[in-house]
């Protein structure tokens, strides 16, 4: 794989760089909760301030669906990074357009413009080309240093390469040099998955399991299992139209050996009331929210082992304090193995911050910014936002 890296820029000159980051934080009332992708992506915009360009930051939060919400402003991401650069950071509340060129154009070296909400367009939702084209109007050189939104056919990371040159930012760089250490996994791989969504794990679990020595699978996605095999699951989550999916992994009745399912669950009862029973046992009132010890133990045994892991989706219902030992066990076990015995990968959201409850996240190897994209990228999916800016 070869990456267009912005380190490979030789002559920067006076030049105007549209940087693509994904600033999707958690926000509330104007207040940020957790700014880890923020600060993650400050590596490119030093090392680019540092080259004298004049610098368009350009962002998405949430999904205001094409329509200007005041809920989903950027504006207090604006700040952020303006607290945590300790510099100046212009706000523009239009993303294209003459009154956005004017400040573009009055951009001195080193000076920042933070445009607001891209999802505010319905053109960037729509990859519209116009669209695509009046952001690139804006600058010499297009950065994509968003990996969470590389899978989507959306103009600001697809469309907008057509008209300028464009490069990976350095954060993106190291997303994809830690992806790939999974794809050619240094031996054995165990690979642990939990969630709920079947139909965009499915495909990671198909692509990973020829190399995978184990895949370990818990949450609300071994509802899913159980269900196909038979077994009740009570009032447990369940993708209802995952059968076809599941199908992919069995042989026969027979799993697929490496697919390792948990063997006591944690559940809630009709009295709200929380129970540790083997996994055959879930009443018709009971739901799934956990793995049990027995579990933990289990997937222990094979984390132990590992020279790579991967982890993507929490054990069970993490929020609450009652179902949440399950993921702050493997949270832990994770952490424990990785930076020497093992890689380990974390991604997704939830995953994180199930991680962030141990106080553990320095020790693992690599967390990253992506969740579905990082599901994309290791299934061997599209990404559109990659054209041009990786070949093999």
């Amino acid at each position: 794989m070869k990456i267009k890296s912005l380190r490979q820029i030789r002559n920067w000159g006076p030049r105007t760089v549209f940087l693509r980051v994904d600033f999707n934080v958690p926000l509330q009332n104007g207040k940020i909760f957790e700014d880890y992708k923020i600060v993650a992506g400050l590596e490119t915009i030093n090392f680019l301030l540092s080259k004298q360009v004049r610098l368009i930051i350009a962002t998405h939060l949430g999904d205001p669906g094409g329509q200007i919400d005041p809920a989903y402003s950027v504006r207090p991401i604006a700040r952020r990074l303006q607290k945590l650069l300790s510099r100046p950071v212009k706000f523009s509340s239009e993303i294209s357009g003459p009154k956005v060129q004017r400040y573009a154009d009055k951009l001195q070296p080193g000076e920042i413009l933070f445009l607001e909400n891209l999802r505010f367009c319905p053109g960037e939702l729509t990859n519209d080309s116009t669209f695509a084209q009046a952001l690139s109007s804006l600058a010499d050189i297009y950065v994509n240093d968003a990996i969470a939104v590389s899978h989507r056919r959306q103009a600001s990371v697809a469309a907008i390469k057509d008209f300028i040159p464009a490069y990976a930012g350095l954060l993106l760089e190291k997303e994809l040099l830690a992806f790939n250490r999974i794809l050619k996994p240094k031996k054995p791989l165990v690979v642990i998955m939990g969630g709920a969504k079947i139909k965009t794990k499915a495909p990671l679990i198909a692509s990973l399991l020829p190399s995978a020595s184990y895949i370990l699978i818990g949450g609300a996605l071994a509802n899913n299992f159980f269900k196909f095999q038979k077994l009740s699951i009570g009032r447990s989550l369940v993708d209802e139209d995952s059968a076809k999916e599941i199908k992919k992994f069995f042989t026969g009745p027979r799993l697929n050996k490496k697919i390792i399912l948990p063997c006591d669950m944690v559940i809630k009862n009709k009295k709200g009331q929380a129970k540790c029973i083997p996994a055959q046992s879930i009443g018709r009132d009971e739901s799934i929210l956990d793995i049990g010890p027995r579990t933990i133990s289990l997937f222990a045994s094979y984390i132990k082992k590992a020279a790579t892991i991967v982890w993507n989706g929490p054990m069970g219902k993490f929020e609450e304090d009652s179902f949440r030992q399950g993921s702050l066990s493997i949270a832990r076990l994770v952490a424990a193995r990785s930076q020497g015995a093992a890689y380990g990968l974390v991604g997704g959201g939830e995953t994180i911050e199930a991680l962030k409850l141990t106080g553990m996240p320095e020790y693992v190897d690599w967390i990253s910014t992506a969740g579905g994209a990082m599901l994309t990228y290791l299934g061997r999916e599209e990404m559109p936002g990659l054209d041009k800016i990786v070949s093999k």
